[in-house]
């Protein structure tokens, strides 16, 4: 029986629709024409304004300073949330499970405006502290989901022989639990990490004068019609994530030969 070709088609279709762009984007940071409708030559000269523009490494500071903060405080947060959610059971834990649940849900407009009108409300000025504190908010319950997804394969009959063998509660964790729901805890920080530093629609509404963020500035950047800039800092971005890619996937196979050996 011959083989439809159309699936073949089909997921080259779509690689090549979410691919295009990008690869336009980085062709037009090369690109001397400052519309980028047409070929103007190669050049350097964005890459060369980026790196002098201050603006932008000031909010990448930021980002970096606000994603952080509360990827370290969300992660701590969404493990400890995610380990009493499995532990203990009852109707309560419902209504706990619900309220780490609902974040994920409710649309980020939403969560924006609240946070924002909790911050006015107690006298809160808006900066640095405001976005940590709504970044490792939403952070929480996508650390808690990671957690939880690593704890529902965990035998708690290992935790209760540990406690039999006379091992102290803390002991028992740190020894035992941890280290068995570690990959989930890197998994929860790691996707904390990336939506803190990539979100925009809550960080619109809770910054404050000197707290501008990366995504922030690039849509300021957007309005006033620098372009050419913003291919530029894309590219960099990019090449900046397929090298991490790289990296971990070349430590990965590492790993496994060394495991085959």
């Amino acid at each position: 029986m011959r083989r439809s070709k159309f699936p073949a088609v089909l997921t080259w279709a779509v690689l090549f629709f979410f691919y295009l762009p990008i690869i336009l984007l980085v062709l037009n940071s090369f690109n001397a024409s400052r519309t980028g409708g047409s070929w103007g030559g190669f050049t350097l000269k964005w890459y060369a304004q980026l790196f002098s523009a201050r603006e932008i490494w000031s909010a990448l500071k930021n980002s970096l300073l606000v994603a952080t903060v509360a990827t370290c405080i969300s992660t701590l947060l969404g493990t400890c949330a995610a380990i009493a959610l499995h532990r203990y059971k009852g109707k309560i834990q419902n209504v706990h499970y619900c309220l780490v649940y609902v974040p994920l849900v409710v649309p980020e407009i939403l969560l924006g405006i609240s946070l924002l009108l909790f911050f006015v409300a107690l006298r809160i000025e808006l900066g640095i502290v405001t976005m940590i504190i709504a970044h490792a908010t939403f952070c929480v319950s996508y650390v808690a989901m990671a957690v939880l997804s690593r704890l529902q394969d965990f035998d708690n009959t290992i935790l209760e022989a540990s406690r039999d063998l006379g091992a102290s509660n803390w002991y028992t964790v740190r020894k035992i639990l941890l280290p068995e729901i570690l990959p989930g805890i890197v998994a929860g920080a790691l996707l904390a990490f990336t939506l803190s530093i990539d979100d925009f629609v809550i960080s619109f509404f809770v910054a404050g004068p000197g707290s501008t963020t990366l995504p922030i500035q690039i849509y300021s950047m957007i309005r006033r019609g620098s372009m050419p800039l913003i291919n530029a800092l894309s590219t960099i971005l990019l090449a900046i994530t397929f090298l991490i890619i790289l990296v971990v996937q070349f430590i990965g196979k590492s790993q496994a030969r060394q495991e085959k050996n």
